[in-house]
């Protein structure tokens, strides 16, 4: 498969008790990385439970490559500090990519799929791919690896790209 399997669209939401990197806490942001894309959120001041809202979308072309994402203290005059890390799974979501619903079949809000955390993901808590406002949605709770602590909140969707609908 050569072309772009879909573009998915991470609303990076919140931040929950990131590591302090600074005396008065830590100026965090968000970076993803998925093979040679590699997006940013704005960097919140001063603040260990940052809310961030932002929309980062990245086109996948391979769904067995996990999306990397790691939380970083910005720092003026130094390298920005590693806040910890995480990796999400593209590959539950695809399977919902090409899926039409009938609309009598899913209510919105419908939860189609649960995924348990486990050795393979970074979940928090039992994730759940839900049917909302006419597209499939997952909103995870992430925890962050090599820090001492922190989470991050984020919400998962599919842009559907022109010409895909219709294809099974």
């Amino acid at each position: 498969m050569d072309g772009p399997v879909g573009l998915l669209k991470v609303r990076v939401v919140r931040g929950i008790n990131l590591a302090y990197r600074d005396a008065r806490g830590s100026d965090p942001y968000v970076v993803l990385r998925l093979g040679k894309q590699k997006l940013k959120t704005r960097v919140k001041k001063r603040c260990v439970n940052p809310i961030w809202h932002e929309d980062l979308t990245l086109s996948i072309t391979n769904p067995n490559a996990p999306i990397k994402l790691a939380v970083f203290d910005k720092d003026t005059f130094s390298r920005d500090d590693p806040m910890g890390e995480a990796e999400i799974e593209v590959e539950p979501m695809v399977e919902f990519l090409h899926m039409e619903p009938d609309p009598e079949d899913l209510r919105n809000g419908a939860v189609v799929r649960s995924i348990r955390p486990s050795n393979q993901n970074c979940f928090v808590e039992e994730s759940h791919v839900c049917w909302k406002n006419g597209k499939f949605v997952q909103d995870v709770i992430l925890r962050l690896r090599n820090v001492e602590s922190g989470e991050i909140q984020l919400q998962l969707q599919w842009v559907n790209m022109p010409g895909s609908s219709g294809r099974k």
